[in-house]
């Protein structure tokens, strides 16, 4: 009801109240006084009603205590305004229908029901009316997310459909021109860095492919599981490139679960790849324990012995978005330079958690 509404509202039942005390012939009231008294008291309730929306305590309480010298119409609508706005304070209409009965001294009138009557199903209409606007703006707010949610699926798969077409095409000829070079390369080192980039290219597209079928579908579980021995191939990638490592495992990694050894994987993957850009010719030590509620990864390289000859493009947010990563899992991670000029990634995870 809009404010006009209300003020046209609060006039009404001071009209009532009004025409209540002139047209009863003797109208039962606790408290003896002249009409005058009445009128005021009809008039001031009705006023308590305009801060109704505001102050719900307040005004209820005021016009409960005005009923105490007269009975007036402004309970009757403090109850149905209560119970159809809010479901706290429904305690009020109680009240009111106590003061109506004390201020009318319901035990002389032989139909003292009638006021609390009305109270009581004003108070039920407006708990049902209020119910039901609650529920209609429940449903609204429903509608609301799931649009939402078809506009980010929406978006997913227009992402998707963008890498598979920029980033898939560069791959691809990542990986023909390492092929091609294979077999025209007359040098055996070559030929075998040839290969290894290959083989490298095309790993890395079937994780494109999944990732582009995540974004397409939203569906996290399609995420194929990072085995065991996928971390010592890693590790032994980036050993062949140069890079001095040195990989430590204690404990079982088939026992802890496929989120978290994809976690832990990737820990160790963002590492090394900060080593490889930032830290060359440093030697790396991985230490990996899998115990029976925890997991923890502990990547330390000591101070680089020579300047980056490659500017590798990154984001500058790998370490950011790799804590946010283990914290989703349920984990921490914290990073850090070391006294002796190297750099430490420490990442412990929950050894379980669901798919």
């Amino acid at each position: 009801m809009t404010r006009a509404g209300e003020l046209a509202l609060a006039l009404l039942v001071a009209a009532l109240g009004i025409v209540r005390e002139f047209a009863l012939p003797a109208p039962s009231h606790l408290v003896a006084a002249s009409t005058t008294f009445y009128v005021t008291i009809h008039l001031l309730a009705a006023a308590a009603l305009w801060w109704q929306r505001t102050h719900p305590v307040a005004s209820g309480s005021a016009i409960a205590f005005l009923a105490l010298f007269t009975p007036t119409f402004a309970s009757v609508v403090s109850a149905y305004s209560i119970t159809a706005r809010t479901t706290r304070h429904r305690w009020l209409v109680v009240v009111h229908a106590l003061t109506w009965s004390v201020g009318s001294a319901v035990w002389t009138m032989p139909d003292g029901l009638i006021g609390p009557g009305l109270i009581a199903i004003a108070g039920l209409t407006g708990l049902h009316l209020g119910e039901r606007r609650r529920f209609v703006e429940a449903l609204a707010d429903r509608e609301r997310e799931l649009t939402a949610e078809h506009a980010r699926a929406d978006e997913r798969t227009r992402l998707a459909a963008e890498m598979h077409d920029v980033v898939t095409h560069r791959l691809n000829l990542m990986v023909l021109h390492a092929g091609a070079l294979r077999m025209v390369a007359k040098d055996d080192d070559v030929r075998k860095a040839a290969e290894e980039l290959r083989v490298a290219g095309c790993h890395s597209l079937a994780e494109l492919r999944d990732l582009v079928g995540v974004l397409r579908s939203g569906r996290a579980a399609r995420i194929p599981d990072v085995l065991p021995d996928r971390l010592s191939r890693l590790v032994a990638d980036s050993a062949a490139t140069g890079l001095e490592i040195t990989l430590t495992e204690h404990g079982d990694a088939d026992t802890i679960s496929p989120a978290v050894r994809r976690t832990m994987y990737r820990v160790v993957q963002e590492s090394l790849t900060n080593v490889h850009k930032h830290a060359p010719g440093a030697h790396t030590e991985i230490t990996i324990h899998c115990g029976p509620s925890s997991v923890r990864a502990v990547i330390r390289n000591t101070r680089p012995s020579a300047i980056p000859a490659l500017a590798l493009p990154g984001s500058g947010s790998g370490l950011l978005g790799l804590r946010g990563r283990v914290e989703m899992v349920g984990g921490t991670l914290t990073a850090g330079p070391t006294d002796d000029g190297g750099f430490e990634v420490d990442a412990v995870l929950p050894a379980f958690v669901p798919t």
